[in-house]
């Protein structure tokens, strides 16, 4: 993809994966490092479609996931460690947004999101390049990932805290946002328990 000025995309990777764990019955396993069928972590899956389509990727990560952040960096993202992550999602957010502040704009995709298509985070990077712009893809009317944020939200995305992520940011400014049907179910399916 060759946009004039992209956005930055961030892989939120500082979640502790707690259903995960309880599922899997090994309370340290980290689910982002977790092999898919091909044998790729994750993480590494994510980060290198990420990769594909963006020049920038910024990874998120909690203190003490040492082994994830040098396994995401061996795959080509900067990695961030959110000292709060434990605060939740917002706080992650808001440590990737300020690691990467001359940003044009922001993509913002779960660590667990491997199934998305290079198409779909394509689609989204080029609907964002306005600064007011925000875009998400949709798969048979609900609202899925990666979420794109414009500059103009730089601001917004500095002031996240809490655990719903940017969700306020797009109540707010519901009316900017660009759904984009682009029929990748993908953009839904999450990893939250083994198998």
């Amino acid at each position: 993809m060759s946009l004039p000025d992209p956005p930055v995309a961030l892989l939120l990777a500082a979640g502790a994966g707690t259903r995960w764990r309880a599922a899997s019955g090994r309370p340290d396993a980290d689910k982002l490092l977790q092999p898919l069928p091909d044998g790729t972590p994750m993480a590494v899956a994510v980060a290198r479609l990420l990769r594909s389509v963006l020049p920038r990727v910024v990874a998120v990560t909690r203190p003490g996931s040492d082994e994830l952040a040098a396994t995401l960096e061996q795959a080509g993202a900067r990695v961030v460690v959110a000292p709060d992550s434990v605060q939740g999602m917002g706080h992650s957010l808001a440590a990737g947004v300020r690691a990467s502040a001359d940003a044009a704009g922001w993509l913002v995709m779960p660590g667990d999101m491997p199934q998305v298509l290079p198409a779909t985070v394509a689609a989204v990077a080029a609907a964002v390049v306005q600064p007011g712009s925000l875009a998400a893809p949709a798969w048979q009317g609900r609202r899925g990932h990666p979420v794109g944020f414009g500059r103009a939200y730089r601001e917004e995305l500095l002031a996240l805290t809490g655990d719903a992520g940017a969700r306020s940011i797009l109540q707010r400014h519901a009316a900017a946002l660009r759904l984009l049907d682009g029929g990748d179910p993908g953009v839904l399916l999450d990893f939250d328990v083994p198998g």
